[in-house]
């Protein structure tokens, strides 16, 4: 077999190719391959993919259990995002000749091992279902739905087989597989739009010989045994084939995968965070209309200086404001990262709005949130020093360094140890040598320069000038109330940004640890513009408040405060965990909740850094409205 490690880095360019392809005439997706023509009797070949389990999340080749395999297994090429998936497509036995029907037909005969048996058994006890692929279409199996409605749903891939009494394991060792093909009215050109297969487990209990098809006819005997899974014993693999015309266009044919059954839940939570909205844009209104006019207004028209002795609320701290907060170099780092991250974020969703992101394209939603993280790195060097020179700092070049290996450095770790664990279960989820090494070389070879140079322009810039002048001594802060205190204001400011997103957060999860597509980012954009918004004002309301009440330690507050929604989020993982996941393993839960934290991790730089730069332009805004002497 092929080094995977190799192969992956090649797409690398391909993909940045590959995002300027124009749509097809009669798509509204950019599928990410060309529509393919076949003749009548044209040679179909099935891939093979991983084999996949909800319940443990661990991919496997698919070989790693003893199929039929071809003379030479060769693997089809893959982009970065399909490795660090786990995928693994490979070429299999099974072959078909385009429109042209076949009754049973036998792939393979073989002996179990007691190790291959073993395997069958292990993995039929953790429900790992086969994935393939005919023209770039995943197999689907056809299932009833609960409602009892007529509508066609699917599974995807077929289960390797199933377990009676708890001592009985079956193989489905025939495949029966349909592939619906749409022709081209003017020529004999078809395009294949479905592919389905129904399993089923079969065996032959009075001719074995026989080899579950019966050689005069071709139709599958429905009277045996199912073929139970026995060491030393054979089992025979077959499989028979059937085209079926159909209306459905080459452009719609992965409808049936992408099927949205819950639309109104989408909008629901739409609705739902928009009220969320409307309710902090009503508060951020009347402190900016009402309350701020006001206070600007009086501050503006006192006379004296014993006059402005007697008011108290935000314009007593104006000469302490501005002042440089501890650890403001770390500040400038996270801020720098988070800056990253929102790039990255905001262009992986436009292209996946567009269309070039779609399912079809297989790792190409993981590949582009790659890319794009290594090159907004320039970004987040410019936001880092830019920022660290208006604090006065002089050690640029360090906080360069922080910024390009502080982030990466802990997710790194975190994804090194979690891929150590999947290389000791011999998955195929686990990253090989060769990509890893990829991996480096975009963050040390493109990302770390581009944070350097971003860093330079950053500080050559000229740094942003403050409103008012900070005091030589700072001012004493009062005592504050219970619900001012840092630690309160700053978890209840995570639960409204939370709550904005985390019925679209459900589907995400589902799609990730359920094997189910997720292609609904016109419904995730406006939830992140809705996350967005909500982290801004909910930032700046309790940082008029924090100001009001005298205390001006708003800058790292201020990044806490929108940053404190990923303890919810984590937390909401954990809830995730343990009412919809059937993971068992010590292992797979070691992979779910590692992932969870680097995904808990980003979503704290990203919603920090949104609040930081809301409350940054607010404070900002405010003291600059005012006259002070």
């Amino acid at each position: 077999m092929a080094n995977h490690g190799e192969i992956a880095p090649l797409p690398l360019l391909l993909l940045l190719s590959s995002l300027l392809v124009l749509p097809q005439a009669d798509a509204f997706y950019l599928p990410g391959v060309a529509p393919r023509d076949f003749q009548k009797d044209d040679e179909l070949q099935v891939k093979v993919n991983k084999l996949s389990s909800t319940k443990t999340q661990l991919p496997y080749d698919y070989y790693f259990l003893d199929y039929c395999k071809p003379l030479k297994i060769m693997n089809s090429a893959e982009n970065l995002g399909e490795v660090l998936r786990g995928d693994r497509i490979e070429n299999s036995i099974y072959t078909f000749q385009m429109r042209t029907d076949e009754g049973c037909k036998v792939a393979c005969r073989t002996k179990l091992t007691p190790e291959a048996a073993k395997n069958f058994k292990e993995k039929i006890d953790d429900e790992y279902r086969v994935n393939m692929i005919l023209d770039n279409l995943p197999v689907a199996v056809p299932r009833q739905r609960r409602d009892g409605s007529q509508v066609a749903t699917y599974e995807h891939g077929f289960r390797v087989g199933y377990k009676i009494n708890d001592d009985k394991y079956y193989i489905n060792n025939h495949l029966s597989f349909k592939v619906m093909y749409h022709k081209d009215l003017d020529s004999e050109d078809s395009r294949i739009v479905g592919f389905e297969v129904i399993p089923s487990s079969e065996w032959d209990d009075k001719n074995p010989k026989v080899l579950t098809c019966y050689p005069s006819t071709k139709i599958t005997p429905t009277s045996n045994a199912p073929q139970e899974v026995v060491a030393e014993k054979y089992v025979v693999f077959s499989y028979d084939v059937t085209f079926q015309p159909s209306e459905i266009k080459w452009a719609s044919r992965w409808d049936t995968y992408l099927l949205m059954n819950d639309d109104q839940i989408h909008w629901f939570s739409i609705i739902n965070s928009l009220m969320i909205v409307l309710f902090l844009s009503g508060m951020v209104a009347m402190i900016m209309m009402r309350t701020l006019y006001r206070d600007i207004s009086n501050y503006n028209q006192l006379e004296t200086q014993d006059e402005a002795q007697e008011e108290t609320g935000w314009k007593l701290v104006h000469g302490d404001v501005f002042r440089s907060p501890t650890n403001y170099g770390l500040l400038c780092v996270y801020v720098g990262t988070g800056v990253q991250f929102f790039g990255m974020t905001l262009v992986t969703m436009i292209f996946a709005l567009l269309g070039f992101l779609s399912p079809s394209n297989r790792g190409g939603l993981m590949t582009a949130m790659v890319l794009l993280w290594v090159f907004m790195g320039l970004f987040a060097g410019y936001s880092s020093s830019h920022l660290y020179k208006m604090f006065k700092g002089t050690e640029w070049k360090k906080i360069t360094l922080q910024t390009a290996f502080m982030f990466p450095g802990v997710v790194f770790a975190i994804f090194f140890v979690l891929n150590a664990i999947i290389w000791g279960e011999k998955s195929s989820g686990a990253v090989p040598f060769g990509t890893m090494f990829a991996l480096v070389f975009l963050w040390f070879g493109i990302s770390v320069p581009l944070v350097f140079v971003g860093s330079y322009i950053g500080f050559k810039k000229p740094a942003m000038e403050d409103p008012v002048k900070t005091n030589k001594i700072p001012r004493q802060i009062p005592e504050q109330a219970w619900y001012m205190q840092p630690g309160f204001s700053i978890l209840i400011g995570g639960i409204l940004p939370f709550g904005a997103v985390f019925i679209e957060l459900f589907f995400i999860l589902t799609s990730i640890w359920l094997n189910q597509f997720y292609y609904i980012f016109g419904f995730l954009f406006m939830v992140f513009i809705i996350l967005i918004v909500t982290c801004a004002e909910i930032t700046i309301v309790l940082c008029y408040f924090q100001l009001c009440s005298e205390d001006y330690h708003w800058w790292w507050r201020a990044y806490l405060t929108a940053g404190s929604s990923a303890i919810y989020l984590f937390a909401y993982a954990v809830f995730y965990f343990f009412t919809k996941l059937e993971i068992t393993k010590l292992v797979s839960g070691i992979l779910y909740f590692g992932y969870m934290l680097i995904a808990s991790y980003s979503f704290f730089v990203l919603t920090g850094t949104i609040g930081f730069y809301a409350c940054l332009w607010f404070v900002r805004k405010i003291y600059s409205s005012v006259k002070i002497d």
